[in-house]
């Protein structure tokens, strides 16, 4: 009898350990084995998308210069774009690693997967390939339906501009990286597509190089409508601004500067190739076109 009450005890006991298990998995399914619970990003762009497809809470260490959203600051940070710190990176115990396809990357990206980390390498130097890249990030993180989502919204607040700016005239924009020494934006470069989606066009000719130096005599040949300064830094753009005016003013042969049409800008939104690519393309549209603002 002792036997029994003992066997139908242990019965009672499992059926109800049974049904408490059921209704914690009904509250709390278990996480997709696919899924990566702890991501690193190694570039401001990509942390950036990362938000975007709403990763906050798998996102564990990003860049130092990773400062896009907010909340990006409260994460912890691995080094910088240029240096990733590989020790700060292996300490985050991440189980994948999101890079860019450069020289200090790539170095840290074979370390890491010679640790056999699992490390995903993204070229994103072209609009295209910002593309591709956030599809890569949604397969790889297990949100392809947010990721194909986000590139269907950059696609379509683009052609919403292109339509905005269907009308208006080519503008020939001299895009300047920095003046001393001086050099520019060539055509072949995702900031030559922005231009050109903004209504513009490079007033320089094909160049070998991405960013090449130019001279005064090439300055004086491009006939620039309008001259586009990266700033330098978010801090004191207005003087900045006036830095830059007395600058140009010795070329005065210039429609650009005959015509007041120097802009120094918040590079933020408009050089890091992200999910804001939208937000750039109207920054330099109202630069290039205010009229149809």
């Amino acid at each position: 009898m002792l036997l029994i009450i003992v066997f139908v005890t242990a019965a009672v006991a499992f059926v109800a350990l049974n049904h408490h298990r059921r209704e914690v998995s009904e509250l709390n399914p278990p996480n997709n084995p696919n899924q990566p619970e702890r991501i690193v990003s190694l570039a401001p762009n990509v942390t950036e998308i990362l938000f975007a497809l709403g990763l906050d809470e798998q996102i564990t260490a990003v860049s130092s210069d990773s400062d896009r959203p907010a909340a990006a600051a409260d994460k912890i940070k691995v080094g910088t774009f240029w240096q990733p710190n590989t020790e700060a990176v292996i300490a985050s115990r991440p189980d994948l690693v999101i890079t860019l396809w450069f020289e200090q990357q790539r170095a840290v990206a074979d370390t890491l997967n010679r640790l056999g980390l699992n490390v995903l390498t993204l070229r994103i130097e072209k609009i295209a390939e910002l593309y591709m890249a956030i599809k890569e990030i949604g397969t790889a993180t297990e949100h392809r339906q947010e990721a194909d989502k986000l590139v269907e919204d950059i696609g379509k607040n683009l052609k919403d501009l292109e339509a905005k700016l269907a009308s208006a005239d080519k503008v020939r924009v001299l895009w300047v990286i920095q003046t001393e020494p001086l050099q520019v934006v060539g055509r072949n470069t995702f900031i030559n597509e922005i231009m050109e989606l903004a209504g513009g066009e490079n007033a320089i000719g094909e160049t070998v190089q991405q960013y090449p130096s130019i001279g005064t005599e090439e300055i004086l040949l491009c006939g620039a409508e309008v001259i586009i300064q990266s700033a330098m830094g978010t801090e004191n753009i207005a003087q900045q601004q006036k830095t830059a005016e007395v600058f140009w003013s010795r070329f005065s042969n210039l429609p650009a500067v005959a015509d007041d049409r120097i802009y120094v800008i918040e590079s933020d939104a408009v050089l890091r190739l992200g999910p804001r690519l939208p937000e750039g393309v109207d920054t330099i549209a109202r630069c290039l076109h205010p009229e149809v603002f």
